[in-house]
């Protein structure tokens, strides 16, 4: 309830400069009437017709940048405040420059420039209340941000790190069944090569190819047919001298 009673205080505080009647002028005048009557678009052109006449006026970009801020065009209120950033050594009006630009910040939700802006604000005014609630709003909501990011860093390391035990896991079931299916390999019988296609061996060891133990057998074939012809011619012979000495 406390931090939305400063969120709601915000816009109330960016406020327009008061100027002696010596230093406004007709624009700024202008623009002022319409900003407290919260016209703040018509409020918007007059601070800028002040600008054209003046590009250097602290207090017209000033006034611009609130303008801007009430219409909630949060980035071209900060870009018109950091415009006449280098005239702040001179400008009595230095805190609340810082001041608004932490509102501006906050609700760009850039917590880190809140809490600078906020703490110049206090530096320069020690006494403002609204600025020193604001620096500490702005601290709440930068270490809530800082904690956050930090918690999802984590989760976000545990969930790569989980992810690779899985993928090491994975691959250390692939290669056990790698193995397993090698070994399995293994284990099976071998085809053994048919007797016809295995190489013969001669009498005296040496190993022979089938061409040549067939044409061997062949070779032995033939021998043994050659010689068993002679056995039968010698066998007629015998049996033709037998007739003859008979015949005697």
């Amino acid at each position: 309830m406390y931090l939305k009673k400063i969120i709601a205080a915000f816009a109330a505080l960016v406020l327009v400069l008061p100027l002696s009647a010596q230093q406004e002028k007709r624009e700024v005048r202008s623009g002022n009437r319409a900003f407290r009557s919260k016209n703040y678009n018509e409020a918007e052109i007059d601070y800028r017709k002040g600008l054209v006449k003046d590009s250097t006026s602290f207090i017209s970009a000033y006034d611009l940048a609130s303008s801007l801020y009430m219409q909630k065009d949060y980035e071209n209120a900060a870009r018109t405040l950091d415009k006449v950033a280098d005239q702040l050594p001179q400008s009595e009006y230095a805190s609340r420059w810082y001041f608004n630009k932490g509102n501006i910040a906050l609700q760009q939700q850039d917590y880190k420039t809140a809490v600078d802006a906020f703490k110049q604000a206090l530096l320069l005014d020690p006494e403002d209340l609204q600025a020193k609630e604001s620096y500490i709003y702005a601290k709440e909501k930068l270490k809530d941000r800082q904690d956050g990011q930090n918690q999802q860093d984590g989760q976000n390391q545990q969930d790569n790190q989980n992810q690779q035990d899985d993928q090491n896991k994975q691959n250390d079931q692939n290669q056990q069944d790698d193995q397993t299916q090698q070994d399995d390999q293994n284990q099976q019988p071998q085809p053994q090569p048919n007797d016809d296609q295995q190489p013969q061996q001669d009498p005296a060891g040496q190993q022979i190819s089938p061409q040549q133990a067939q044409q061997m057998l062949k070779a032995i074939q033939a021998k043994e047919k050659e010689t068993q012809e002679k056995v039968e011619k010698a066998k007629a012979q015998q049996a033709q001298t037998r007739r003859k000495e008979n015949n005697w």
